[in-house]
């Protein structure tokens, strides 16, 4: 299956379920699909303390999807490398276009 699997809409937004890595050399929004888990892969620099890494995810996501960071939160996951973010006022062909194209 395709990284589809990952998304989804719930109200008026589009949910993303991510496997983030916190502590990577490099950011990398995404950086793959693991399709066993079924989610987004994510490599960010920031580590995991005090809420750095969830802010760094929310600000890349906010630019890969061309949003402000206020369109963009973390719906499950705060304390996990397993994490859904939910995007608002974009829609969902938008997302599942600009993933495509990345992930490719």
């Amino acid at each position: 299956m395709s990284f589809e699997e990952a998304l989804r809409e719930k109200d008026g937004a589009v949910l993303i379920d991510l496997e983030v890595t916190p502590g990577s050399k490099v950011i990398q929004v995404p950086s793959g699909y693991n399709e066993w888990r079924k989610r987004i892969e994510v490599k960010i620099t920031q580590a995991p303390q005090k809420g750095k890494a969830n802010e760094q995810i929310i600000e890349e996501i906010a630019a890969l999807f061309n949003v402000s960071t206020s369109s963009v939160s973390i719906e499950n996951g705060m304390t996990s490398s397993k994490k859904t973010v939910r995007i608002e006022r974009v829609d969902f062909s938008e997302i599942k276009k600009i993933l495509e194209e990345k992930l490719k």
